[in-house]
């Protein structure tokens, strides 16, 4: 009986320890398989006391990816709920459809940086197209929003000087008369 309940211990202790062990953790930058993230650049305008920026909570379960968006247009919108919300298989990109109300349906694509701790959006912002949008990842839900700063000035691009023609003056063949 003894040997029995050895044995009985010995083969609980094991499982309990399979159990216990540690789950292999996801890839610096990857976004993880189960949980929620929120990525958010919500600023206060300091001149008007208005939110200025976007939120995007992303929600990862077992049967489906849901994406709620938020952005200013003077106040804070309501959230939208996406539609085709479509993650890579590596976990570092994903985009998703939104329609806010009174607008047209548009997609919005991101890329995670830094890892995993900033995600970065396709297009720009300030009247700036190669400036990217970057929306870090909130960590601390309790923090009162900051304020908003001004947009950087626009880069100049310089105009390429026309081609001109090329005058050979060390030629030293002249035309006959």
């Amino acid at each position: 009986m003894t040997r029995r309940v050895f044995l009985a211990g010995a083969i609980l202790l094991a499982s309990c320890a399979v159990f216990a062990a540690p789950k292999k953790a996801a890839k610096p930058g990857v976004l993880p398989r189960y949980g929620m993230l929120v990525y958010s650049d919500l600023c206060i305008h300091a001149d008007s006391g208005e939110f200025g920026g976007q939120r995007i909570t992303l929600q990862r379960f077992a049967e489906v990816d849901t994406v709620l968006y938020e952005f200013t247009a003077g106040g804070l919108s309501w959230p939208v709920v996406a539609s085709d919300v479509t993650i890579d298989p590596r976990g570092q990109q994903f985009y998703f459809t939104v329609q806010p109300p009174d607008e047209e349906e548009r997609t919005i694509s991101g890329k995670l940086a830094d890892g995993g701790k900033t995600l970065v959006l396709e297009g720009g912002y300030c009247e700036d197209q190669s400036l990217p949008m970057r929306l870090p990842l909130v960590t601390d839900f309790s923090r009162k929003a900051g304020a908003c700063r001004a947009c950087p000035a626009p880069k100049v691009k310089k105009e390429k000087e026309e081609d001109k023609p090329v005058i050979d003056t060390g030629s030293t063949t002249t035309a006959g008369l």
